[in-house]
């Protein structure tokens, strides 16, 4: 299915375009290109696309504004393109929803590596986890069939990158994961990206999953080492 799924290139940049149109097509995507980001939104809803490439930076509409919209209906991937290449910059960008990010310049062998390495984390097959998971009596579950969370039987809009960090840490519920280890366990050894990418997606699970994310019961921080998922009374 990879190779034919659909792609949503978004910058303001022409040449940017013309150049990851051809590279992704050459891959077997169908492309659709947008150069606003009220372009974007409206083609998106149009085409339903797999993976979204997004400039950061656009007239009118921001990418960051557009990855929060889509980010309201759809679990759809996200690639962020932004010209800063700061820490806070990039996590700020994963906050807003995007599952990974590019800095200006790129090489565009990298950046189609990471589409293919997102679309297969996206539709990758179950593991030997148990097809669902339950808990805290069943009020937070995690179904790896349908890549879907519930809680209080209520869907929960997650992303890719999130159900996989929240599947490893389910699965293996009271071990601590240091930053690195939670890298390495939902993205695979080929993931580019930096440990802070962890505390950003996290952060996103809890404001999902926790009732109150500032005193967390279900993803607590071990300080000094990293997180440990904890399943609560009676899962």
């Amino acid at each position: 299915m990879e190779n034919h799924a659909k792609i949503l290139i978004v910058d303001d940049e022409y040449k940017i375009i013309d150049v990851l149109k051809s590279y992704m097509q050459l891959e077997g995507f169908i492309v659709f290109v947008a150069f606003s980001g009220i372009e974007a939104l409206e083609i998106f809803k149009t085409v339903q696309p797999d993976l979204v490439i997004l400039d950061r930076m656009l007239p009118s509409l921001n990418g960051g504004e557009v990855c929060q919209k889509i980010r309201r209906d759809s679990n759809c991937p996200i690639i962020m393109l932004t010209a800063k290449a700061q820490d806070e910059d990039v996590v700020g960008g994963l906050q807003l929803g995007a599952d990974d990010y590019v800095t200006k310049p790129f090489s565009v062998k990298q950046l189609v590596a990471r589409v293919h390495a997102l679309l297969r984390r996206t539709k990758g097959q179950i593991t030997d986890t148990e097809a669902i998971m339950k808990f805290n009596k069943e009020e937070l579950k995690i179904d790896t069939l349908r890549w879907e969370v519930t809680k209080k039987d209520k869907t929960l809009n997650v992303t890719p990158n999130e159900f996989r960090i929240l599947q490893v840490m389910a699965k293996y519920s009271q071990k601590t994961f240091t930053r690195g280890e939670l890298i390495r366990s939902a993205f695979g050894e080929d993931f580019d990206g930096f440990d802070r990418t962890v505390d950003a997606h996290i952060k996103n699970i809890r404001h999902k999953i926790e009732d109150d994310p500032k005193e967390p019961k279900y993803i607590i921080t071990v300080h000094g080492v990293g997180y440990r998922f904890f399943g609560g009374a009676g899962c």
